[in-house]
C-alpha cells in the first residue's frame, strides 16, 4: 500500500495521509488534488511511502 508521510516546517511530524492507496499513481493523484489544503494546514513536505519504505520526498513549496 502507498501513503504520504506529512511534515511541517523544520521536519516536525504531521502524521500520514488520511487514506492509503493501491498504486503509486493513485497516491500521486490524491496529492495533486489535496496539496493546497495540506499546505494551508501547515504541511511543508511530503514523502511518498510504499509500506514503510520511503520512495521520494517532495516540498509543497515547489508545487505552488
Amino acid at each position: 500500500m502507498w501513503s504520504w508521510r506529512l511534515e511541517k516546517a523544520g521536519g516536525q511530524d504531521a502524521g500520514t495521509s488520511p487514506e492509503t492507496f493501491p498504486t503509486q499513481s493513485d497516491a500521486e493523484s490524491w496529492l495533486g488534488e489535496h496539496w493546497r489544503t495540506l499546505k494551508a494546514d501547515g504541511v511543508d513536505r511530503v514523502t511518498l511511502l510504499e509500506g514503510d519504505r520511503a520512495v521520494y520526498p517532495m516540498s509543497l513549496e515547489e508545487a505552488s
